[in-house]
């Protein structure tokens, strides 16, 4: 009895050993959940699991990781959107230490009768702060045929929550250090274009305007003021593009609201085109440099519908799955033929080389007269 009860630790506290391992390794959260997924997985011989956390800032939950899922829930995204039971008691503040981890009925499976493969219940983790303070998500790992877990299965369970709860604080910290390097480096290039490239424009749009006045009082010839006053127009374009560069490095589209809200504000800007915008598990926080892309991206692509697509209805869908973001944009336009677009067709060059700086794909499937559909996938882990 003595010597199974040391064996059970033994094993307990390589479980915990090797997971601790692996998480000090990440610094990235859904790198840290999905770690966490696969070990519990491999060492429990479980099946399946998930993971929601919260949004820091909107207090929303999202699914951040998951391995393995059913085809009831892989194939349809859209039933895991939303609250369910776990979720509910979480919020509520009822799930809460090991004693109420255990094996309940999923409430996104209980009422599907295919895609399940067999499962049905899974264990709910809550994972919170170091302190226990601050509410971060839950964990859910399942498996076919389940019971009420033992107390030693609880417990190991509660403290592999307590190691992920650290690994996500951690990650959380870093990601928001970096994010505040990134903004004193917005703002160094900000104030580098203003003395370089705004102040030489400016020096010289003021030369041309004396030599326009030297031109002008001396009976210069026609032609030379209006070359002069053409250079002018163009410089002042020029400066004023780069006070726009300057404010646009300062505030960016995206700061202070979500991928969503931005993008909702650039589809309220298309003035003549009916608009369908859907999103799915919208609420997840995404790396400040996906979401400028993925922005930027499409801002591009409806320029070119607005210019050149002549289309009258635009669908927009951006889903976030655990592993991948995904943004898609059709319209029902006059199409093009891709082998006639030439090296020059820098909105394409530039759409996709966006995608691919994320480490991401963009497809473009169009036809003359058919319309056009605009997929780009970007990968989320790691």
């Amino acid at each position: 009895m003595l010597t199974r009860q040391l064996e059970r630790r033994n094993r307990e506290l390589l479980i915990l050993n090797s997971i601790a391992e692996a998480l000090n390794r990440e610094l990235n959260i859904s790198a840290a959940v999905n770690t966490v997924l696969a070990q519990v997985a491999e060492l429990l011989d479980l099946q399946t699991g998930w993971a929601w956390l919260l949004d820091e800032q909107t207090s929303e939950t999202y699914l951040a990781a998951a391995q393995n899922l059913p085809p009831a829930l892989a194939d349809y995204p859209e039933r895991l959107q939303g609250t369910c039971y776990c979720l509910r008691t979480y919020r509520e503040g009822d799930l809460a230490g090991a004693a109420n981890i255990n094996v309940v009925t999923c409430s996104r499976l209980e009422f599907l009768m295919q895609g399940t493969d067999g499962l049905t219940y899974h264990a709910s983790i809550p994972l919170y702060s170091y302190d226990g303070q601050k509410k971060l998500g839950v964990l859910n790992v399942a498996s076919r045929g389940w019971r009420e877990l033992s107390e030693d299965e609880l417990r190991l369970l509660h403290t592999i929550g307590d190691l992920l709860g650290i690994a996500i604080e951690r990650a959380l910290l870093f990601e928001k250090s970096r994010q505040l390097g990134a903004i004193e480096e917005r703002n160094r290039l900000a104030r580098d274009i203003h003395d370089t490239l705004a102040q030489g424009l400016a020096g010289i749009a003021m030369q041309l305007e004396t030599l326009d006045a030297l031109l002008e009082s001396g009976g210069a010839q026609e032609k030379l003021q209006q070359i002069v006053r053409r250079t002018l127009e163009l410089t002042r374009r020029n400066l004023e593009e780069a006070r726009r560069s300057v404010m646009d490095l300062r505030a960016a589209p995206l700061e202070n609201r979500t991928l969503p809200e931005a993008l909702q504000a650039l589809v309220h800007e298309m003035d003549g085109v009916n608009i369908l915008f859907e999103v799915t598990d919208g609420s997840r926080p995404l790396p400040v440099r996906i979401e400028t892309g993925l922005y930027r991206i499409a801002q591009e692509a409806l320029n070119n519908i607005r210019q050149h697509a002549h289309a009258h209805q635009v669908k927009i869908r951006l889903m976030t799955l655990p592993e991948r973001v995904q943004l898609v944009i059709e319209d029902d336009g006059c199409g093009f033929d891709p082998t006639q677009v030439g090296s020059n067709h820098f909105g394409l060059i530039g759409l996709s080389e966006r995608a691919r700086l994320l480490g991401g794909t963009l497809e473009i499937q169009t036809d003359p007269g058919s319309g056009t559909r605009l997929e780009v996938n970007i990968p989320l882990e790691g």
